[in-house]
Formats: structure tokens, C-alpha cells, sequence
């Protein structure tokens, strides 16, 4: 029996043989993944340069959002400082008006007073 693993081995060659085949072996499956990794770094370059104008549009609408929103917030400044004294002068208006209704209210209750007595 062990002249046959000896024939064996001697038919698949030397053991130098065998660790030169192995390590091309080895050095053919490093090759096929290195040529797997470079498509894959192609095809995720590709992508990002694919993405780029879409995310350089994105930001730069972005900025204009926020540019018109600063427009926006000067111009709502702007309509309370006009809209504050507006106000005021409303309220005073209201309380006037309510000053007149209460008195005129009063001159109506007189009036039916003096017409309701006898002459």
C-alpha cells in the first residue's frame, strides 16, 4: 500500500511541482478578483459622476430656497413694522367707537324719556 501513495506522488510530479502549480493557482484566483474589483471601482466611479449633477442641482436649489426665504422673512418684517401702527390705530377706533355707541345710547334713553312725558 505504500508503494502505491509513493506511485502516486511521483505520477503528479514533485512536490516542487505541485507548490509552483498551486501557488499559479492561487495567483490566477488573485487576478480574476483584482480584474472584479477594478469593474466594480469603474462602475461605482461611473455612478458617483452619474449622481454628481444631480446633487450639485439639488444644493444648488437649495441655496436659492434659502436666499428667498431671507427675502421672505425682510418682507414680513417689513409688513409688521407697517401693519403694528395700523393696528393701533384700529383698536383706537374700535374704542372710540364703542365710547360713541355707549353715549349715543345714553342721548336715545333721554330722548324716549322727555317724549314720554306728558307736555
Amino acid at each position: 500500500m505504500s508503494e502505491d501513495t509513493t506511485q502516486n506522488m511521483q505520477q503528479n510530479g514533485s512536490f516542487e511541482d505541485r507548490v509552483f502549480a498551486r501557488f499559479d493557482s492561487l495567483d490566477a484566483r488573485m487576478q480574476r478578483f483584482d480584474e472584479r474589483l477594478q469593474a466594480l471601482e469603474i462602475q461605482a466611479e461611473r455612478r458617483a459622476l452619474e449622481t454628481k449633477p444631480i446633487w450639485e442641482r439639488a444644493l444648488a436649489e437649495i441655496v436659492e430656497v434659502k436666499g428667498e426665504i431671507v427675502e421672505v422673512k425682510e418682507r414680513l418684517t417689513n409688513l409688521e413694522q407697517l401693519v403694528r401702527p395700523m393696528v393701533r390705530k384700529v383698536d383706537i377706533l374700535s374704542r372710540d367707537m364703542i365710547t360713541l355707541r355707549a353715549e349715543q345710547e345714553g342721548l336715545e334713553d333721554r330722548v324716549e324719556k322727555l317724549e314720554s312725558k306728558p307736555v
